[in-house]
């Protein structure tokens, strides 16, 4: 059964149906990358298409900002006393320290009511993770930790760990699954998802067409909203170069089109209250929604978030919550997949 209910006027509501959720990388239905299928919501309306068609969506003179942050291998076998438990590595504080994230074995929640503060985590090679207090109170899903050994972790996470995957994908897929064309700078907990469909033939049609590609960085860390938190502080970078265009696709009558979430809060995170973009680097915390609309970005691409995703406030701050309303509407009636293996929409602010 499928469920689409409105929720204080703003935040659309759903139930997903199980065989809606992606539990394998399109690659092992048969398809390529840019096969999947594209729903574009644009002036209202309402289209149907796959992914390799983006480029005849986009105009000449666009910009199109991607995410070059590239997946880690977050997801590490590891031993809470004599529990068997997987340690989610999110991201690295500036003090040295990690954020983590202890999970069960299946995938699902917990046990957090074990942890305490100076719990240690035990991972291969004789590594320790030891924890210290949770991260973003009240929540404790998310702990900071110190990690032992004299090297950089995320050189030791190639050997030993995985991409963090949940329940609903049954099988473990090596890392060349959670790539993008775009990744260049190694940092994110989890795969930048919605530039996962491109293709370098895409990029090109993309170029070839007017319309301009720029990149920033931000790293993502884990998102798995089972108690409902907003999202969790990421570590960015817009660089010069990308702000510039910026600027010069407004001042010229373009549209600033952000490859997913990530790119969309980073350029939002550096706009002033006129949408004025200037580089700049460091940690976001913004949270888009009714209190706090776009101010730079006129439409994103992106994957298709959980019921109850802090994401939805972000696609109805960009796209208006009308239109984020008919797409996912559409979506569940047109039978599209979610997450990150799922398909894609391009929504268009009007």
């Amino acid at each position: 059964m499928t469920v689409l209910a409105e929720k204080n006027n703003a935040t659309v509501e759903f139930v997903l149906p199980p065989d809606r959720e992606a539990a394998a990388p399109p690659e092992a239905r048969g398809l390529e990358r840019d096969e999947v299928r594209l729903l574009v919501s644009q002036a209202g309306v309402v289209a149907h298409s796959v992914f390799r068609d983006l480029p005849r969506f986009l105009r000449a003179g666009d910009l199109v900002v991607v995410n070059d942050s590239a997946t880690m291998s977050a997801a590490v076998d590891a031993r809470l006393g004599d529990t068997p438990v997987v340690l989610h590595l999110s991201t690295w504080l500036d003090d040295g320290r990690w954020v983590v994230e202890v999970r069960s074995t299946d995938g699902k929640p917990g046990p957090w009511a074990e942890l305490d503060e100076e719990a240690t985590v035990l991972l291969p090679g004789g590594v320790e993770a030891r924890l210290h207090e949770p991260w973003l109170l009240p929540a404790r899903r998310l702990w900071t930790a110190s990690i032992s050994g004299d090297d950089d972790i995320r050189d030791w996470l190639p050997q030993h760990g995985r991409p963090i995957s949940y329940a609903y994908v049954r099988e473990r897929w090596p890392a060349r699954y959670y790539r993008t064309v775009f990744g260049r700078s190694y940092g994110s907990a989890e795969m930048p998802s919605a530039a996962r469909p491109f293709t370098d033939h895409m990029v090109t049609d993309l170029v070839t067409s007017g319309v301009v590609v720029a990149p920033i960085t931000l790293h993502t860390g884990v998102s798995s909203p089972e108690q409902g938190e907003p999202p969790s502080p990421e570590r960015f970078d817009v660089p010069a170069t990308t702000a510039r265009l910026v600027r010069q696709t407004r001042a010229a009558g373009g549209r600033v089109v952000a490859i997913g979430t990530t790119v969309t809060r980073a350029l939002e995170s550096v706009a002033d209250a006129d949408g004025e973009v200037c580089a700049g680097s460091g940690w976001t915390d913004l949270v888009l929604g009714p209190h706090r609309p776009a101010r730079v970005v006129d439409g994103l691409v992106t994957g298709w978030h959980a019921p109850g995703a802090s994401h939805l406030m972000l696609l109805e701050a960009v796209a208006g919550a009308d239109a984020v309303r008919a797409a996912y509407r559409a979506a569940l009636g047109g039978g599209y997949l979610w997450h990150e293996f799922g398909d894609s929409a391009l929504l268009l602010r009007r």
